[in-house]
């Protein structure tokens, strides 16, 4: 049912939303944390429908056969199935995540990290504006690693997708 609103979110251009949100819902965490969401939510949720709704029907028809029932279906055929694209639509989704939360940063709001980056760059304080953006990209990458060790702790290694 929300499979289109979630593709429009996605197809739009996040810069230009964010002074619509901030508009409607003001300057404030509020707005930030909504164009956070509405960077990272439709990647989430349209891998995670993806990959639920390609489980093989096989497997769903042999649990069945063995009279397993719809709490069995779910946490042993299909979120094992289902998980190598779920976590991947889950590290895309962080990562663009990390996206929303600078361009939310820069177009909201004049503190926090926007504004260190805004500040040293109009200042010529290349070394803390670069010390800044590394630091964001650190903590991401590491946000992404600690998802996919989650992902190997969960589910049986053969389905995790190593890259």
């Amino acid at each position: 049912t929300f499979s289109p609103a979630f593709t429009v979110v996605q197809a739009a251009p996040m810069a230009a939303l964010i002074p619509l949100v901030t508009f409607v819902y003001g300057i404030g965490l509020v707005s930030k944390v909504l164009a956070v969401c509405l960077l990272a939510a439709p990647i989430i949720v349209l891998n995670a429908y993806q990959a639920v709704r390609n489980v093989s029907p096989v497997l769903i028809d042999m649990c069945r056969s063995f009279q397993g029932t719809r709490l069995q279906q779910v946490v042993l055929i299909i979120l094992p199935a289902a998980s190598p694209v779920i976590f991947a639509g889950l590290r895309l989704g962080v990562a663009a995540a990390f996206i929303g939360i600078v361009l939310a940063e820069l177009l909201i709001t004049p503190t926090g990290i926007g504004d260190i980056i805004t500040y040293s760059s109009s200042i010529a304080d290349y070394p803390t504006m670069f010390a800044v953006i590394f630091s964001i990209i650190v903590f991401a990458a590491v946000t992404v690693a600690l998802i996919q060790r989650l992902e190997g702790a969960w589910f049986r290694p053969e389905t995790v997708v190593r890259d």
